[in-house]
């Protein structure tokens, strides 16, 4: 049998900055790795200075879907966009925009996932938890949207007209950029003698945010480099040499090696904690438990 990973995003590039590696690994182990992206990322800015330019911001939409075009060959993978629309990050007090993805109703907007569910038949889903990672309200809507398809999915009775039910095997969110790895990654960096920009981050932590639990840790140091590849496809969100690239990736494989998860529903047993994402599934069955 031939698993099946399905991973599923808000906005073009964010299956480059979240998992991307574990994605690549599986890809070039065999695995048919999907990535659902909800929207076009349509109302993002454009983020690289050197891409900052009106016939850029004019022409916005199709360039952001052939930098995600460029960056699924990179890593292996296939994809689809839902069709929403991004719903923009609107500052405190301002609506949401008519149309947007974060506004659509639960049930409509998580029929397209559920169709792709049931066409794709992936034994494994990840996404965000319910925080959507942090609150933009299309990584909240994008939570959402999955934790239904994920349950509704295998149940004939909804979602009809949608294709043959099948049910997932695992369900996992995201651990990505916990405040243990940015702790980690400013110790290697100092420890090694490189300057660290990660100092006040750690400083504007809030005391009170919770930790990210986590259960499985998928080692994929190998792939960091596609990844950055991927990342760096994404050229109006991504400016070489800064932010999350400006780090050596020597320090990040030695101090981090892993991309990591929190399985949150499951119907096989695994033990914790986990080093793969399908541990527990049957290889030599294509059937999903009832």
């Amino acid at each position: 049998m031939r698993f099946r990973l399905l991973s599923v995003h808000a906005h073009p590039d964010d299956e480059s900055s979240k998992g991307a590696a574990t994605l690549a690994k599986y890809a070039a182990e065999g695995v048919d790795v999907m990535v659902a992206t909800c929207t076009g990322g349509e109302r993002g800015d454009v983020l690289n200075p050197a891409m900052d330019r009106p016939e850029i911001r004019a022409n916005l939409a199709a360039i952001r879907r052939a930098e995600m075009e460029a960056a699924r060959e990179i890593l292996g993978v296939r994809q689809r966009f839902l069709g929403f629309v991004d719903s923009g990050l609107p500052g405190d007090g301002e609506p949401l925009p008519d149309g947007c993805f974060a506004r659509v109703p639960l049930a409509e907007a998580a029929r397209p996932l559920v169709a792709l569910i049931r066409e794709f038949r992936p034994h494994v889903v990840v996404t965000y938890d319910e925080t959507g990672g942090y609150p933009h309200p299309d990584h909240v809507r994008t939570h959402e949207v999955t934790a239904e398809a994920f349950e509704a999915s295998g149940d004939p009775a909804r979602y009809p007209g949608t294709g043959e039910s099948w049910r997932p095997v695992k369900l996992y969110y995201q651990g990505a950029f916990s405040r243990e790895w940015f702790q980690a990654m400013h110790d290697g960096l100092t420890a090694r003698g490189f300057e660290s920009g990660i100092g006040p981050i750690l400083a504007g932590w809030p005391d009170t945010a919770p930790g990210l639990e986590i259960t499985t840790r998928v080692r994929c140091a190998e792939y960091f480099a596609v990844r950055d590849r991927a990342l760096l496809a994404h050229a109006t969100q991504i400016t070489p040499g800064s932010g999350f690239m400006a780090h050596p990736r020597e320090v990040e494989c030695a101090v981090w090696p892993t991309e990591d998860y929190r399985l949150a529903r499951s119907h096989v047993d695994s033990s914790m904690p986990e080093m793969e994402l399908f541990a527990g599934i049957d290889p030599c069955s294509d059937a999903v438990p009832a």
